[in-house]
């Protein structure tokens, strides 16, 4: 069926035979809106609901008083069951969300609780002041709207002609050459790319990535042979050019003009998984020879937003310690995406030195888009988009990065530039205000002459200025013209989601912050209940989800405020932890932090900062990886004690804080894994059908014995790895000497049995060309360095780089699992070297060890600080910083967390009713819960019948586990309705 037949024939073969098999197993859903069933409709109000309708019908047929006032009390008794119901229907729903629901099903009855559904209202269009009401119209006008969009009409004159000259000239990519992006697509390929995938919604022909997931190997590999003749015979599907729009409106925008609607498009999946496979050699080549920019951060390996926000503020930070100004034009590219030249992508692949397979593919895969916009099941007729990237595909970002990325070219090198995706900003700074103006009008002017040679068009109304400065006399704000138009001068301006004011205070940011949090807390609000309502688990995992995550974004840079401006956040995870764990509204905030093992935000922005911080110092493609402030600056920080030091400074001082200074951070390798080649170092394991718990040793030895038989031509050498609370080394064992050496605390157990092969490896470098088989008692090392991938353990890199080295110099290399602690004589050699290994190698510490260290740091700070609350009630009965079990009933919990909390209803609401604190009568004291649990002696006949002891502790009633008998305790005495 493949081979045989034309490309278009088999597509539609493999297409036709996927949706038949689907259709025998998998029902489909209706298309049509059913009217949703109300949950708490139950018999009680069907039958209430019944009787009233009765009573109405007889005041309608006999109109007496007394008949009224029957259907009076029953259509108040009606509406008072179905209120009742509603209310327990609630209760019932909002329960439901415990610690054994999935996230998926969490947040779905997040959303419903919250009121957040899907609006599938349809709007009106009004097309040159005309509405259009019909499905079949609003899908064409929308269609239409998208298509005049990419047509390349829409481009200034000026580039028209440019375009009408450049496309004279055609682009040969056909080469006899050899190149190894070009070669046939291997099954491991497929493989990779196919388990990388998402459970997106389907195409135009309906077939979902699941489907493919679920084909056999037999089936992946014809539909792997259809692929590579794709590749081979340059031909492209004519059904995978097209696509469905989704219109989706932008919010706040009105709806009824069709410009007002972001494109969500659905291509085929069987296409997104080639355009996978081909964009992954793509971006290795791109990668590899240092073709995209190192200030281009979008949707790179490595790379996030807040390398482009860390250079803005660095530069900021910088230009205020020197008391000089900075201006920095942000700008704004109008359609991006939907105006992007196609030949220009073409011809910057060709001077990239593409050639063959790759380029032409990208060639016919630009060529002829086509869409239907799909409203409310109705498509629209099908439009052509001329120009620009395919909406929803997966080439479409790396195309466009390559296109935009000539940008930087044109700029001198006085400017510095920043670039993630289509969010452009330069900045300039100085002394002097004139010459930072002519910079950037130079600047702005190569910026424009570029837009017009490759299409893009930046928007004169949102593109703005910023003039940072500290300075306090008065200076004119510099004018620059965008396209013979004056850029408007803002004193703020949102970049990348962080809103950057021009004395740099991030008050604006902080604030605007603080509103959508306060929003977010509702969500808690609507599903938080001392008496019912979801567990703390359940709202702790939507607290960290809706609220800690946006104040997480960027607090590495806005993290840089004063204390007064980041303390108007505080509030908010407060109140949330209060809802999440029941506590009331009086407990203090350190027993907030522990009971919920929640740290609080100061303490997570040091850990962020300090993560973000060691990826940097482990990336060496970073533009900030060699970064260090000169000495000048460092004495002028010094000097200038008020000036917010930069970030890397912040960073370098919380390190010397938690004493981290001292370890160097292992780089990653700049190495790049060729997508077309598996990478990975085969391990023999003679014990994989043995289980360790029910074999015996003198089974393992006998098999060991047997496998040295086989392989006595090997040399062996054994290793291993030892971790404790203070040591982490590791040793290897030849035939006549051992090797033990200690690394840097902060290594995992995973990196001293990592770094015992690679060591071991290097020691065979010196020997003459043989036979080795090392062996390691390892597994997870072992599988880890049988497939590598762009996340591998770096000392895993090296690893295979020293034994493809060695290999090509005549050795030949085995690995191979054997257990430990049976009684192999090189094993117990090498684990008893390990432990007591005393030479230091060196400090050197992979990033993820690092950011366990780190993290073990600060949590240990914190609790060397909880410990100083000496006055603190929690403390005395949760003395260790841990997590600790909670209880399935949200009643119980709540009790049980305002006790150990020692601040209740009873024994606190005077602080909030300006009363007097509650007095025991007979002691003649404050009523505590210590007092009432503990001392009070009108209980010693009720403490004694439950905890048969008049006199227990707080710890053996409140601790990690509570007592059984505490709530009926508290119901005895009269207490369990007031906490």
């Amino acid at each position: 069926m493949v081979c045989d037949n034309p490309i278009e024939t088999a597509v539609n073969q493999i297409t036709a035979t996927l949706i038949a098999a689907a259709e025998n197993s998998i029902p489909k859903t209706k298309n049509n809106f059913r009217r949703q069933r109300k949950v708490w409709w139950n018999s009680d109000c069907r039958e209430a609901y019944k009787n009233q309708r009765k009573a109405w019908g007889r005041f309608r047929r006999y109109p007496t008083s007394a008949n009224l006032i029957l259907y009076k009390q029953a259509k108040a008794y009606s509406r008072r069951i179905q209120r009742r119901s509603q209310r327990e229907s609630w209760e019932r729903y909002v329960s439901s969300l415990n610690s054994t629901i999935s996230s998926k099903k969490l947040w779905e009855k997040v959303k419903k609780a919250s009121g957040i559904f899907t609006d599938h209202n349809i709007n009106i269009l009004y097309q040159n002041g005309i509405p259009v009401t019909s499905l079949q119209d609003i899908a064409n006008c929308i269609a239409s709207t998208l298509s005049q969009t990419s047509n390349s009409n829409t481009y200034p004159s000026s580039f028209q002609n440019h375009k009408k000259l450049a496309e004279k000239q055609k682009l040969n990519f056909k080469s006899n050459s050899y190149a190894p992006y070009n070669t046939d697509f291997t099954f491991h390929e497929l493989k990779v790319c196919l388990s990388e995938v998402k459970n997106t919604s389907p195409g135009p022909d309906n077939i979902s990535y699941l489907m493919i997931k679920h084909l056999s190997n037999s089936s992946l590999q014809n539909l792997l042979l259809l692929y590579n003749r794709i590749w081979h015979e340059h031909c492209f599907p004519s059904s995978w050019q097209q696509a469905i729009i989704i219109p989706i409106p932008k919010p706040g925008k009105d709806p009824s003009n069709p410009l007002n609607y972001r494109p969500i498009a659905l291509t085929n999946c069987l296409c997104k998984l080639m355009e996978k496979m081909v964009n992954r050699r793509l971006v290795y080549y791109l990668e590899h020879n240092k073709i995209l920019s190192p200030f281009q951060s979008g949707f790179r390996p490595g790379r996030c937003t807040i390398d482009n926000l860390l250079a803005l503020e660095t530069d900021i930070r910088t230009t205020f310690l020197k008391r000089q100004h900075l201006v920095a034009i942000f700008f704004d590219i109008e359609k991006a995406y939907d105006r992007t030249w196609r030949y220009g992508i073409l011809q910057d692949l060709f001077n990239c030195n593409l050639r063959g397979n790759l380029p032409i593919f990208i060639q016919n895969f630009l060529r002829l888009r086509q869409f239907r916009v799909e409203v409310g099941y109705q498509l629209s007729a099908l439009f052509t988009q001329e120009e620009g990237v395919p909406q929803g595909s997966v080439l479409s970002v790396t195309l466009f990065a390559l296109k935009i990325n000539s940008i930087f070219k044109h700029l001198q090198p006085s400017i510095k530039s920043f670039l993630y995706v289509d969010d452009l900003y330069i900045s300039c700074s100085g002394d002097n205000m004139a010459f930072i103006e002519r910079q950037l009008q130079i600047a702005v002017n190569k910026l424009t002459q570029w837009s017009i040679l490759n299409g893009f068009i930046f928007s004169t109304s949102k593109t703005s200025f910023v003039h940072f400065c500290r300075k306090r006399r008065l200076h004119p704000e510099p004018e620059i013209k965008l396209y013979g138009q004056v850029i408007n001068v803002v004193g703020e301006v949102k970049f990348l989601g962080i809103i950057f004011d021009k004395k740099l205070t991030f008050l604006p940011h902080v604030l605007q912050l603080r509103k959508k949090l306060d929003r977010a807390l509702n969500i808690l609000k609507v599903l938080s209940n001392t008496s019912w309502g979801a567990s703390r688990l359940s709202l702790l995992r939507v607290y960290r989800a809706a609220i800690l995550s946006k104040i997480d974004y960027g607090c590495t840079i806005y993290g840089s405020a004063r204390q007064s401006v980041l303390q108007k956040l505080n509030t908010i995870p407060h109140s949330a932890l209060r809802l999440c764990s029941g506590a009331f509204r009086t407990s203090p905030v350190e027993s907030l932090y522990v009971e919920c093992h929640e740290p609080s935000l100061e303490h997570r922005r040091q850990m962020l900062t300090l993560h973000y911080f060691s990826k940097i110092l482990t990336n060496p493609n970073h533009p900030y990886f060699n970064y260090k402030q000169s000495r000048f600056l460092q004495r002028l920080q010094d000097a200038r004690t008020s000036v917010v030091p930069s970030f890397f400074t912040r960073a370098a001082g919380f390190l010397h804080d938690l004493n981290l200074d001292t370890a160097q951070l292992l780089p990653n390798p700049v190495i790049l894994l060729t997508p077309w080649i598996p990478h990975g170092l085969k391990f023999l394991n003679p014990f994989e059908n043995y289980d360790k718990t029910n074999t015996a040793s003198d089974i393992y030895l006998q098999l060991f014995a047997h496998h040295r038989e086989l392989y006595h031509h090997f040399i062996p050498v054994f290793t291993d790895g030892s971790k404790t609370t203070t040591q982490t080394s590791f040793a290897c064992v030849f035939i006549n000497s051992t090797l033990s050496f200690q690394l840097h605390p902060s290594c995992s157990i995973f990196t001293a049995e990592i770094r015992a092969i690679l060591h071991s490896l290097s020691e065979i470098s010196n020997y003459p060309a043989d036979n080795y088989i090392i062996y390691s008692d390892s597994l997870s090392v072992l599988q880890a360095l049988s497939s590598l991938h762009r996340h591998s353990h770096p000392l895993a890199f090296s690893i295979l780089d020293l034994h493809d080295r060695l290999v090509c110099k005549g050795f030949s290399i085995l690995l191979c699992w054997v257990p430990s602690h049976v009684g192999i004589s090189g094993n117990e050699i090498a684990d008893i070297a390990a432990k007591n290994a005393s030479a230091v190698l060196d400090n050197t510490t992979p990033l993820q060890d690092f950011k366990r260290y780190i993290n073990l740091a600060l949590h240990s700070r914190w609790e060397n600080h909880w410990n100083s609350q000496s006055m603190n009630k929690l403390r005395s009965i949760k003395p260790v910083v841990e997590t600790w079990p909670t209880l399935t009933n949200r009643k119980a919990d709540t009790i049980v967390t305002r006790l150990r909390v020692g601040h209740t209803r009873y024994t606190h609401r005077h602080l909030l009713m300006g009363e007097q604190a509650p007095m025991c009568a007979q002691c003649n004291c404050i009523m505590s819960v210590l007092h009432i649990l503990s001392e009070c002696p009108n209980f010693n006949s009720l403490r004694l019948r439950y905890f048969q002891s008049s006199a227990i502790s707080l710890t053996d009633l409140l601790g990690k586990t509570p007592h059984v008998h505490l709530l009926p305790f508290l119901k005895s005495i009269g207490f369990y309705p007031l906490i």
